[in-house]
């Protein structure tokens, strides 16, 4: 490590512990989070809104891209899920960046790409120039969706480590209807300005500008100072985001941290020789999947053009799309809620079975329903109904448990990889969705999501770890002795591990 020598490294330590009348001690929790940390969870999770943005307003957006850019099917699905594609790839080199450059500097850096890719996609003349901005736009997606939530995280004491991360997921969802009342508005007061979804794009530059300015006030995260052994600039973070005591108190901790994340580095694909390892990676692997395969960004992707199919005009959808980010928001919230009363694997089971049927009824109804209004509004109320099982149990359990099932040696490496496979597994949804529309219907696609969300259940069923009540140490241990029952079982714990 560099920064400091080894010398000052015990300086330090020594002025902290006489500081704190000893060695120190577990920190006292500190209550409410502090204005500093407040400020710099507002500004950070810029990025989680600009997620949610960017993907979602492509919804609304479509249906007037369509008849300027002449899409068919084809590169209807191009065009979407080029930015998914980017976002693989963004998910997958962010994590290592951060590592390398430092977690403030990057999300800075994220905000410099959103803005590139948003003003290249809002004047791009064709799909030709379309596609590969869409791709850079995606880079800086996935870059926040892997940077935001550890920056996060290493910023906030253990206690309030859960509220502040799943910030970033409300800001998503929030981002989402922000697109999708932005679309409606400028969809429905100039509907007939062929370019109006240029005006939808880029009204993301302006947080992605804010986000930028504002980085220029956020501290680097202790954790990563230390990683690199600025033991004193870490204090000196620590005393702005904390109360004094607990500041000097939890220094040795990020010290002991630091030498723990020089230890999860040397994680490698070798080590997923070791049987009980590679159990978890899979399992980490098929966790992904299973949030994707039911199809959920189908939805917040094509919202309007399903609502379209299904009976309303375009401004009309446009205008009812609204419902599905309303819903999205909520059930996040109680989703946030159940996570800390009721275990993991029958919050993901229930999620997953109340999914299916949703989609089974959409692929029945739009088959049975005559189309119009009337068939309009029973898909609508089926999409609520999916998304509210969808964002208040699925997608919340699933990022939790890819924070909590990886052992630290393979830490990195697995939710890295496991974000990778996710967002690749999005590409596949958002680029196959209107060729299979236009080939099998709204009912066949819907009843093939249906259909494929059985297997999610029975991986569910047969292999999900619960994960509540219990520590990371006391989840590796378990699984490193292969012991089944204790798996299935929540832990004894009243502290749930978020971190």
């Amino acid at each position: 490590m560099t920064g400091t020598s080894d010398g000052e490294d015990m300086s330090t330590a020594n002025t902290v512990n006489t500081a704190a009348g000893g060695p120190a001690r577990a920190a006292r929790p500190e209550g409410k989070p502090n204005k500093a940390l407040k400020r710099i969870t507002a500004i950070s999770t810029l990025g989680g809104l600009l997620f949610g943005y960017d993907t979602g307003v492509i919804n609304g957006a479509l249906p007037f891209m369509e008849e300027d850019l002449g899409l068919t099917p084809f590169t209807t699905g191009l065009v979407t899920s080029a930015l998914l594609f980017g976002a693989a790839f963004g998910a997958l080199m962010g994590g290592r960046l951060a590592d390398r450059y430092g977690r403030r500097r990057m999300i800075m850096a994220l905000a410099g790409v959103f803005l590139i890719g948003t003003l290249g996609v809002s004047f791009a003349p064709n799909v030709e120039i379309m596609v590969p901005f869409r791709f850079v736009l995606g880079l800086a997606v996935g870059g926040a969706s892997a940077m935001v939530p550890v920056f996060l995280a290493e910023m906030s004491p253990a206690h309030l480590r859960g509220q502040v991360v799943t910030r970033n997921e409300l800001m998503i969802v929030s981002g989402q209807l922000l697109a999708f009342v932005t679309n409606a508005v400028l969809g429905n007061v100039w509907s007939d300005e062929l370019h109006i979804w240029r005006w939808m794009l880029v009204l993301a530059t302006l947080p992605a500008i804010a986000l930028w300015i504002g980085m220029l006030r956020v501290p680097e995260s202790p954790r990563w100072l230390a990683s690199i052994g600025s033991f004193e600039e870490a204090f000196e973070v620590l005393k702005k985001i904390r109360t004094a005591a607990t500041a000097r108190k939890e220094f040795d901790e990020v010290r002991h941290l630091a030498r723990e994340d020089y230890e999860s580095k040397k994680g490698s694909f070798r080590d997923l020789n070791v049987p009980w390892m590679r159990r978890i990676f899979l399992i980490g692997v098929g966790i992904a999947i299973c949030q994707q395969i039911t199809g959920v960004n189908s939805i917040m992707y094509y919202g309007t053009e399903i609502l379209k199919q299904s009976g309303f005009g375009t401004q009309a959808a446009l205008t009812a799309n609204i419902a599905n980010g309303v819903i999205s928001v909520l059930a996040t919230f109680v989703g946030i809620w159940l996570l800390g009363r009721v275990g993991r694997r029958p919050m993901l089971m229930v999620g997953q079975i109340g999914t299916i049927v949703a989609l089974a009824l959409i692929g029945v109804f739009s088959m049975m329903l005559p189309e119009g209004t009337a068939r309009g509004f029973v898909i609508l109320g089926l999409t609520v109904t999916f998304l509210a099982f969808q964002q208040g149990a699925i997608s919340p359990v699933t990022w939790l448990m890819l924070s909590e099932i990886f052992p630290l040696k393979i830490r990195g490496l697995g939710m890295g990889s496991t974000a990778f496979i996710l967002w690749m597994v999005n590409f596949a949804v958002g680029f196959s969705f209107p060729i299979l529309t236009g080939q099998i219907g709204i009912s066949g696609t819907f009843f093939m999501f249906a259909a494929v969300g059985i297997f999610a259940v029975l991986f569910v069923k047969a292999y999900l770890p619960e994960t509540r009540g219990k520590s990371l140490e006391e989840l590796e241990e378990q699984f490193h002795r292969g012991d089944i029952g204790a798996l299935r079982r929540p832990g004894t714990s009243e502290s749930v591990a978020t971190h």
